[in-house]
């Protein structure tokens, strides 16, 4: 960890899925001394509850009060995020296929969206702080001091969420997982409500072809500029 006597800033990364966002975000939080906050996993918490509760996905009003009640809590522990849902540990259970097409559904309801918004920016108001998301330079903190773009190669994003599974004993089909990805895409580019895109003032990064050090260390040249 670096000094932290320096001014905290507010840092945005956005980008789809399988780019690489939680794995940058939580080690440029780390290397900066900074708080980590998975907003996708705060969809997925809230999707994960509406599971349990057997709400459909088309009851707006119940799915957005849900996501203004609903407490969540991101835990570092031993360099990951625990997720915690009413005090539960979801940290595994979200992360499945299901779960991330469901709150791919849920995040494009206007309500959910509002309430997990401004859980989003109490968390991360005061700076010093990293959020990855969609739409976090462009709807949640569009004031943000540092914003990126973090994007990769399709099958390279694929390829990576296949990974991802695999690691935690989800069997999964590359061309399937393909499929899932570009749909997500879809989904994502397309929703009339915050729809993932570029904020203007955003720094493009491919990580196709690099390492997960190399990115941060641009991101870090970056920030440090910044805060000076």
């Amino acid at each position: 960890m670096e000094s932290s006597q320096r001014n905290r800033l507010t840092i945005a990364i956005d980008g789809p899925s399988g780019a690489g966002k939680s794995t940058v975000a939580k080690a440029l939080a780390k290397r900066l001394d900074y708080t980590y906050i998975d907003t996708g996993a705060m969809y997925r918490a809230v999707a994960w509850k509406a599971k349990e509760k057997s709400l459909s996905q088309d009851d707006e009003e119940s799915l957005s009060a849900l996501a203004s009640s609903i407490h969540i809590t991101l835990s570092p522990r031993a360099g990951k995020t625990s997720v915690f849902c009413g005090g539960e540990d979801v940290t595994e259970a979200i992360r499945s296929p299901e779960m991330s097409r469901l709150a791919s559904d849920i995040s494009k309801k206007r309500g959910v969206r509002e309430a997990l918004v401004k859980k989003q920016r109490e968390m991360g108001k005061g700076g010093g702080a990293v959020l990855e998301g969609r739409d976090i330079g462009t709807v949640v903190f569009p004031d943000a001091e540092v914003k990126f773009f973090l994007d990769a190669d399709l099958e390279e994003r694929a390829r990576r969420r296949c990974e991802e599974l695999s690691e935690r004993g989800i069997g999964v089909d590359l061309q399937e997982t393909l499929r899932e990805v570009i749909e997500r895409d879809r989904n994502d580019i397309n929703r009339d409500l915050s729809p993932l895109k570029k904020a203007e003032d955003a720094v493009l990064i491919d990580s196709t072809h690099r390492t997960v050090e190399e990115v941060v260390e641009e991101m870090v040249r970056w920030v440090r500029a910044r805060e000076k």
